[in-house]
């Protein structure tokens, strides 16, 4: 029956009434995201020899072990047996894409990440092992694994093993997040997801969000410690953010171009969708907030000649714009794959909750969780260049 269900119009499934994922779901791509993106950036000063960005190589990879540590966090929360995840590395089933991903998540985090930053580490941790009194000290000797050995010889053993890990840990990263987007594009029920560049578009966004919330952490904590922020490194992250943002943005485009010219029975759907209900969400938000203003803003910086003021209030308004329009384009795959009913004829609502297990409240406490689990990594491991070398 038609407009007999608040919130629905035309025709829709019993089951598609209600949306089975919700904002959790759209937060859990977004955390992975960060994570994927930070390591890019951490990886162009380790294996590409980019110089100019150095003073954020530590602070990239404690970012990255930061959000990992929360990613699983919403679809633990979003499980009604969260219990149960444990069965998927007990008995795990191949032709589970989900069961799949958890050992990736694995592999990317107890192995890649995790020896990078012991191994870039350690000779810090030795030294602070041997300086500090307390249970500093102990948590320190404990971090160490045994090994005290910092001569030059066995610190150019870890450095040689870092640039492999950091090797092994770039494929890892794309694999990562791709894989997230394919969870969604092999999802062939559903028009709105089922494009073999689903995994193209998430790993570039990934890439994205990750590098300009390395900037913005970089430069908030300059300024929180009162410190002269690199403007050489700023600006050469500025430049990578600019390139991957047209990538980016030219695929979306692209998959937008595509779905266009073929007009399958579903467009008509999809173009209700993105003209009313995901207006604001793709069109304003995702597309011109979050998009074409920060690339204009980027773009001004790398044919204009400003100074050094303008540009750094410049990189802070791109970089929080960028992470708000990556947002939205998780929320609009995520939320808006799932507003029309698979029949084409019928169209429903999300609603937004506030004090519930997946409500706003929920996924805020999880978007500020890993800012303090980073600013409890940094107090423990100083990233900053002045502080590891005393």
């Amino acid at each position: 029956m038609v407009h007999a269900i608040p919130g629905v119009e035309g025709f829709m499934y019993p089951n598609e009434v209600e949306l089975q994922w919700g904002l959790l779901v759209v937060v859990y791509p977004y955390i992975t995201g960060l994570v994927a993106g930070a390591f890019i950036l951490a990886s162009l000063e380790r294996v590409f020899r980019v110089e100019a960005v150095k003073p954020t190589y530590r602070l990239a990879l404690l970012t990255a072990l930061a959000f990992l540590l929360v990613a699983p966090l919403p679809l633990q929360l979003h499980l009604g047996h969260p219990e149960r995840s444990l069965e998927m590395y007990l008995t795990p089933h191949k032709e589970s894409a989900m069961a799949m991903f958890g050992f990736v998540y694995l592999w990317y985090l107890m192995v890649v990440l995790l020896v990078e930053i012991w191994l870039d580490y350690r000779a810090d941790i030795v030294r602070r092992a041997q300086s500090e009194t307390g249970l500093l000290r102990i948590v320190y000797r404990v971090l160490t694994l045994g090994s005290m050995n910092i001569s030059p010889a066995s610190l150019h053993v870890d450095e040689r093993l870092g640039w492999i890990m950091t090797i092994v840990g770039i494929p890892s990263a794309f694999m990562l997040h791709g894989y997230v987007g394919f969870l969604f594009g092999s999802i062939k029920a559903n028009p709105w997801w089922s494009t073999p560049l689903m995994p193209i578009v998430f790993l570039f966004s990934a890439m994205v969000s990750g590098i300009a919330g390395v900037q913005g952490i970089y430069m908030f904590s300059m300024w929180v410690r009162k410190k002269t922020i690199d403007m050489r490194c700023v600006d050469t992250i500025g430049t990578y953010l600019f390139y991957a943002f047209i990538i980016d943005f030219s695929l979306e485009m692209l998959d937008l171009l595509h779905r266009t010219y073929e007009s399958s029975e579903s467009f008509a759907s999809l173009d209700f969708m993105v003209h009313t209900r995901l207006f604001t969400s793709q069109i304003v938000l995702q597309i011109i907030v979050g998009t074409l203003v920060p690339l204009a803003i980027l773009a001004a910086t790398q044919v204009l000649t400003l100074a050094e003021q303008t540009r750094k209030r410049m990189y802070a308004t791109a970089s929080v714009l960028t992470l708000i329009g990556i947002f939205f384009m998780r929320w609009n795959v995520v939320i808006g794959g799932q507003l029309f009913s698979k029949s084409f004829l019928g169209y429903t609502t999300y609603k937004l909750e506030f004090a519930t297990r997946e409500g706003l409240l929920t996924a805020g406490v999880l978007m500020i969780l890993p800012l303090f689990i980073l600013w409890g990594l940094v107090k423990l491991l100083p990233p900053w260049t002045e502080e590891t070398a005393s």
